[in-house]
Formats: structure tokens, sequence, C-alpha cells
């Protein structure tokens, strides 16, 4: 076999702090997360993440930002993927909604939104987020007109409109979920998203 060179090492290592911290903020929260609390949540010393990661910024920023890039990438599948636009809207939504009010992806961004407000570099990230979210929903909505399946004069106006509900009422969700359940708002997004998109509600699902 053949043996791994420094570089690769490296990389796992980063890998694996980067795991380690996104479960720790998950933990703990993004202000209240330590270099200390990484460390010791997988036996090793702060003074080999600071090797990694210059600084606690630093390894929050690439943490968040290697998550975007899993999501954005799994977004882009999901879009581009298979079947009518009428299909591709709906897992585009599917994939939006949260499993459940403890689903780590959304627990993590709500997190991190209310750090984009202080932090310039995550804000950065949350806009790219937020970007790759609209462009999905663009792009769905305009390739369904083309074809015939929507009747969408404004595609980008229509998925902000889409994506603005949803961020609330996915924080109504996670905050309150006796208030709101999954199904409810499953319901809604696709009433909102088949209004938008000139189609019966009922296409959806």
């Amino acid at each position: 076999m053949r043996s791994t060179t420094r570089a690769e090492q490296a990389d796992q290592r980063r890998a694996e702090l980067l795991e380690a911290t996104r479960k720790v903020v998950l933990e703990r929260g993004l202000a209240n997360t330590r270099i200390a609390d990484i460390a010791k949540s997988i036996n090793v010393s702060g003074g080999l993440i600071h090797y990694h990661f210059a600084t606690k910024d630093e390894l929050i920023t690439a943490m968040l930002r290697a998550t975007l890039d899993i999501e954005s990438a799994r977004l882009d599948e999901l879009a581009a993927g298979p079947g009518t636009a009428v299909e591709r809207l709906d897992r585009v939504l599917q994939y939006y909604i949260p499993d459940s009010r403890s689903d780590q992806s959304w627990l993590l961004w709500i997190d991190a939104w209310n750090t984009a407000l202080r932090e310039p570099a995550v804000n950065g990230i949350m806009l790219e987020l937020e970007t790759a979210w609209l462009d999905a929903l663009a792009r769905v909505l305009a390739d369904g007109t083309r074809t015939g399946e929507f009747a969408c004069d404004d595609p980008a106006g229509a998925a902000e409109r889409i994506d603005a509900m949803l961020d609330g009422l996915v924080i109504r969700y996670t905050l309150h979920p006796t208030v709101l359940s999954r199904s409810r708002l499953l319901d809604h997004a696709r009433t909102a998203a088949a209004r938008e998109a000139g189609i019966s509600p009922e296409a959806l699902g």
C-alpha cells in the first residue's frame, strides 16, 4: 500500500480538527467555544490546533467554510439532478427544511447568523450560503418556466420571497416545535413555492 505523504497527513489532521470543532460548537455555541474545549474533545494539545490554525477565528471560519462547501455541492446536485422541474423544486425545498428541531446544520447556521453581525469573515460565509440557496431556487424556477411547467415571470424575485419566508418559519420551528410542526412547515413551503411557480400546491410532494 502507498504510504501517505506529509501533506496528506496534514489534510487529514485538519479535517479531524474541523469535525471536532463542529461538534463542540454545536454543544457550546460559537461564542462559548474555546480552543481548549476542542483540544480536550479529541485529546490533543492546544498547540497542535494552533499549528494548523493560527487563531480560533481562523479555525471557526474554516469549519463553517467546509460545511458550506458540502451543503452547496449537495444543493447543486438536487437543483440540477434528474426529473421534472416540479420534482427538483420539491427536492430543494425538502433539503432546506430541517429533519427535526435538533438538525445540526440549522442549529449551526442559526448560531452563525448571530456571529455574522460582528465577524466580517462569518458574515461573508453566510452571504455565500444565502446566495447558494437563492441561485438553486431561481435556477429551478427558471428551468421550469422555460419548459412550460411553471409560469414564473421573475425567478430571482420568487426565490428571494420563498427563501425569506422559509428562514422565518424554520427559526420558529426550531425554537417552538410545539407551535409549528415539520409537516405544517413543509406544507407552507410547498404552498408558497407553488404560488410563485404558478402551479397547484398539490403538484408538489
